[in-house]
This record gives C-alpha cells, structure tokens and sequence, in this order.
C-alpha cells in the first residue's frame, strides 16, 4: 500500500484523501497544536505534530517518521515552494508535483514572462523598476513577483501615487512570500481572467482540461469561479488552451497546473499573468464540467497517477465539456463592514446537501450541489490561517441551471457563531449582472454589493422568539426548546412584542402577523425543529437557521447573519467608546504604531497598521485633533474591540 502525507490542512486536506482512500492509499496528515481535532487529522490513518504547516524541515521529518513515500501539498502554505520539492527529493520521497527547477521557472512572475516568451505565448506590457515611474503609461500594476492570492499587489493611477502603493506593495510581498520583488506591467482596466488548467506526465505529454472564468473577483483575491468561461468565443478558446499547453512544454512541466492569462474586454486580447505550479482552489469547476470519454474527471487522481510514473494515459480528443458549474468561496469574513476577518467559535453549521462521490445521479441533467469543507459545529476559527471555510460548487446542465442551484445551495448554506459572507456570495449570485456575465475583474472594486435586507430575517426571529417561549422549555419556565421532535403550537396567544437589538416587533400568532416599523406581514407556520425554522411570510415560503439564546438571537436566512441581542432590564450596560476611539476591528496583530501621545493629527491620517489573515488595516484619525492615548505597541496581539487610540478633536 502507498503511503500518502498531505501537507495540508482544513477542506483541501479532507478532499485529496477521499481519492488517495479511493485508490487505497494510506493517508497522513500533519498539525499544529491549533489544530489536533481538527477534521483532517481525525480522517487520517495517522497524524503527526508539527511546529508549523510552513516548517520544511518539520514537515519532510513528518513524512519519513510516518513512512510516507509521497507528500500532497495542497494549495497554499508549501505548494509552490521550490525549496520544498528540493527537500523532499533529497530525502527519497516524491512530491505530486512539479519539480523545485520547475517551480524556480515558473513559480515567480518575472521568470515565467521570459518562459512565455519563449514559447510564443504574449505577456503584459511591462516597466523596468530602473525607468522613471513619470514615464509609465498609467494605470499600472505594481505586484510582487514571487506568490499569489492578490498579496503584494496594488493598481497605481498617477505618478504622484506610485512610491506609497509601491512600498506598500514591497513590504506586503515580503511579509507574505519572503521576497519583496516587484514588477511593474499595463493594467487593464476592463478584463476578464481566464485561466487554463493543464496536466504533463513524466512521459512528455501535456493536456489541457479547458478553461476556467475567474474574473469575479475583489482586489484580485477571486470570489466566484466557474467553467467553461461564459464570454469568450470558439477561437479564443482555442488560441487559449493552446498557448497553454505549449507554455507547460516549454518549461517540462509534470503534475497538475493552472496557466493564467487575462483577456482585455475592448481589443479581444490577451496576455500570459501568471503559472500557478499546484492544484488551484477552484479546481472542482474544471472536475465538474470535463468529461473522459464522458465520464468526470478527478485531478487528484491524475496528480497522484502522475507522480507514480504512469503515463497519463489519454489524448486531447478524448478531454470534452458538459455543462456548466460554478463554484462560491465561504469566508470567515464580514463583507458588509469592509471585508474584515472574523474569528470565534461556531455554533450551528449547516451546508447544503452535498454529491461528493461518484455516481449515476451526477451524470443526469439534474443540476448537482457539491460542498468541499472542513468546518463543523462548535469548531475555533482562527486568525492565524486563511479564512476560507468552504466551497459551495453548482453543476447544471447550462449557466442559468447552475448559477440557479448556486442561489439555492447558498440560501441551505448557515454557519453562525461567527460572520461569513455567505450572503454576500447569495446576492452577488443572483444578481442581474452576474447572470449576464458582465462582471469584470474589477467590477467588486467599483461596485458595492447591497446588503440584503434584514426585515425577513427580523420576522422569522420574532415569530420563533414567541413560538419558543409559549412551550414548555422556555426561558419563562423549563429547558430545552430546540428538540429535534419539534416547536408544537400551542393554543392561541395574545399578542407579544418582541424586543430584538432596537427593535420592537408585534408577534399576533392568533392573526397570523408580525408588525414591525409600519408594516404589517402575514405569516404562517409551516415547520419548526432542529433550529430551523419554515414560514410562509406574505405567501412566499422562507427559512432561517436561528439560534436563540437567553441574551441573543443569532439567524441565518438566505446566507446572511443577523445578530440581535435580547435585552435584560437588570443588566448592567457598558458605556460604548466615544467617537476619537478607535477600537481593534478584528483580532490580529499590530505592524505599525505611527503617532505618540500628545501628538497633533490629521482627519484621515493614519496611526497605525494592523494585520489578521494575512490583510492588512490601515487605522486613520476620524477627524483632526491630538492623539490623548495610544494602547498597543508594534508586534502586540490584540483582541477584538480592544482600544488602540484616542483622538480629541481640535476646538474648532
């Protein structure tokens, strides 16, 4: 039996082992501390301590202790780091993937452009760091040159902004990839960002398994993703895929890679960005629309064929489409209050059904839900690693069926405890411009999502706050209202007004209403159990995950959450910060502390830098005054709502 370590955490840990268990391979997983429940490691044969997903040296020991003869990376953390493949190979043991040469020539921006240019394929106009930033053509892209993930990059508009956006972006490159080069190139301002995923055996064959449409993206970190692209023609396909194809045989690639290009929207060109050496993120679009011979495809199993020598095995004729799938990453972010990184502790979780093994029903034309994730109820999401709890991946047998069930999947998809932007990703989904396909890939960098409106939700907490308390259970006598055997109604009450958060809401069972700031709707009751709660409100069916508690009520409904506390009259109520004070949004670390106290400052000037999941915040003066106290220091961690600063405003 082989031996497989994934040097990988979290949904892309559990998803290379349930196809290494296919073909009967042994599985390892590694961990931290931090993670020694964790879901991956409680799935593996055996798991082995390390001091750090990043520690080479940790990581290679893990897998000779473990008697591993291969090593999975995943994505992120060590997957693209040539050092890495150089180790492993050093100690006899095999990474899936390319080889540390290969990752050298491909795995850094700069080295990949002359790559391209060998093979033909056309790149991105560009700069050298040693022209004069004056005589650049503005926009232009100022981006690291070794990683990815839209870290180190920042889009420069007038020459007079060059030299902030390009420390910046230096000082973010090193601090993510240990390298701080920079490379300069044309931004294009209408784009599309299409990418190619492609597989080379060790036997000179490389394929292309069509291409992917990443451009909903936010600051160049992708949100929605999904295969075929829906806008480019035949022959772009095709010019495309091939470039693709012949840039890997240029550079003797092997495994499994992504070659990214970007599509100017007003000329119908396009130009090489980037390779990335390693299984993507959005890899589950590409298995769920690329047939063999009209079956699916599974990646990791080529990856893993791959890397035992076999030959792939199959020709470019045999590699066809069949519908359309598109894939919504959940965060643990706040995307209605600047994209913040959040932490906690989650309490309930619920995704929507999900088809992960194959089988007949995936073949139909019924649109299928796929769900990638390591998250469970009551589980410690941490700052210190990427926030992505999940993929939510919808197949349907054309873009409509798909971005329709994807709607669907999102509205089934509930995780409280903690903020995700599950509704954000619900109502960009649904939106007329997402439908249409005209979002490019600086669209979410113009545009603003609406937040959805809380007043459904409101409702269903309320209905489900007086259902709740007119049982036996409640918090007016007993215990225990969330029985799995149900919310049975009772007789007709009175009456209620309901106090969530600053809200005060009238709950008429008897009637069938809920009233609330001047308006009235007409509910009924159609199931309650288990945490969820099913009404008809004004005659359309809605349901809400919800989680009431003695101080809070915290609901779920079509993605989104919504937090109301439920007020005690004898509790003791903290005074809130004055306006100067400026609290830690997120727990994280402090980079940067710019001011002293006593020091006068500017409105919009900034005090100081934090960082959370690898993003940083710039924390600015809310207007002009002196600086009265400053709470943190460089390096300190900090807690959520924790005080960094205080400003007085001037007189006048």
């Amino acid at each position: 039996m082989r031996t497989l370590l994934i040097a990988n955490r979290g949904e892309i840990a559990l998803r290379v082992m349930r196809t290494a268990r296919r073909l009967g391979w042994a599985c390892v997983a590694i961990h931290t501390d931090l993670d020694a429940d964790a879901p991956h490691v409680r799935a593996a044969d055996r798991a082995v301590r390390v001091s750090s997903y990043l520690d080479i040296d940790a990581v290679v020991a893990a897998a000779r202790e473990s008697g591993a003869g291969f090593v999975h990376p995943g994505y992120g953390f060590l997957s693209e780091r040539a050092q890495f493949a150089r180790a492993l190979a050093g100690a006899g043991i095999t990474l899936v993937g390319p080889s540390g040469e290969v990752m050298d020539a491909m795995g850094r921006k700069d080295a990949a452009r002359e790559v391209a240019l060998a093979a033909g394929v056309p790149v991105v106009p560009s700069w050298s760091l040693d022209d004069d930033p004056a005589a650049y053509s503005y926009p232009v892209l100022v981006k690291a040159a070794a990683g990815g993930g839209g870290k180190g990059m920042r889009v420069v508009r007038s020459p007079a902004d060059y030299a902030e956006a390009f420390a910046a972006a230096q000082r973010e490159a090193q601090s993510s990839f240990g390298d701080d080069t920079i490379l300069v190139e044309k931004y294009v301002e209408s784009g599309r960002h299409v990418e190619v995923q492609v597989m080379g055996d060790s036997h000179g064959t490389v394929l292309h398994f069509f291409e992917r449409d990443c451009s909903t993206q936010r600051r160049h970190q992708k949100v929605l993703e999904e295969a075929p692209a829906p806008t480019i023609s035949d022959e772009q396909r095709a010019a495309i895929t091939s470039s693709a194809v012949a840039l890997a045989e240029q550079c003797g690639y092997t495994g499994a890679g992504t070659v990214e290009f970007l599509l100017d929207n007003v000329t119908g060109e396009f130009y090489f960005l980037e390779m990335n050496t390693r299984l993507q993120v959005e890899h589950p679009v590409t298995e769920e629309v690329v047939r063999v011979d009209g079956g699916r495809v599974d990646l990791v199993e080529l990856q893993l064929r791959v890397a035992t020598g076999e030959p792939l095995g199959i020709d470019q004729s045999q590699v066809t489409l069949e519908g359309h799938a598109i894939e919504a990453r959940v965060y643990a972010e706040d995307s209605f209050r600047g994209f913040l990184p959040q932490a906690g502790r989650t309490s309930i979780v619920r995704w929507p059904h999900s088809l992960v093994e194959e089988g007949a029903q995936r073949l139909s034309r019924e649109p299928v839900v796929r769900v990638d994730h390591a998250l469970e109820p009551g589980q410690e999401v941490s700052t210190s690693y990427d926030p992505m709890l999940g993929k939510v991946i919808a197949w349907g047998a054309d873009r409509e069926a798909a971005r329709t069930a994807l709607v669907g999947a999102l509205d089934d998809t509930a995780i409280l405890g903690i903020t995700t932007n599950t509704g954000f990703l619900r109502t960009l989904a649904a939106s007329d411009d997402f439908r249409d396909a005209t979002i490019d890939t600086a669209w979410l960098d113009r545009h603003e999502v609406p937040e959805p409106d809380g007043s459904v939700a409101l409702v269903l907490a309320a209905w489900t706050e007086v259902l709740l308390d007119t049982m036996p259970g409640s918090r007016h006598g007993g215990s225990g209202p969330w029985r799995s055997d149900g919310w049975r109604m009772g007789g007709d009450p009175a009456a209620d007004t309901v106090v969530l958060g600053d809200a005060h809401v009238v709950v008429d069972r008897h009637r069938g209403q809920v009233s609330h700031a001047g308006a009235t709707h007409d509910v009924r009751l159609v199931s309650a159990q288990d945490h969820a709660a099913h009404l008809l409100v004004d005659g359309v069916a809605e349901h809400a995950v919800l989680d009431v508690r003695r101080d809070v009520v915290d609901v779920v409904h079509r993605g989104q959450r919504w937090v109301w506390e439920r007020p005690d009259p004898f509790a003791d109520h903290a005074a809130a910060a004055g306006d100067g004070t400026l609290l830690a949004p997120m727990p994280g670390t402090v980079l940067a502390v710019h001011v002293a106290e006593g020091q006068t400052v500017a409105e919009g000037e900034t005090l100081g830098v934090m960082e959370a999941m690898k993003m940083e915040l710039a924390l600015k003066a809310p207007f002009a005054g002196t600086v009265t106290s400053v709470g943190a220091v460089t390096g300190d961690l900090v807690k959520l709502g924790a005080a960094l600063f205080v400003v007085e405003a001037t007189d006048d």
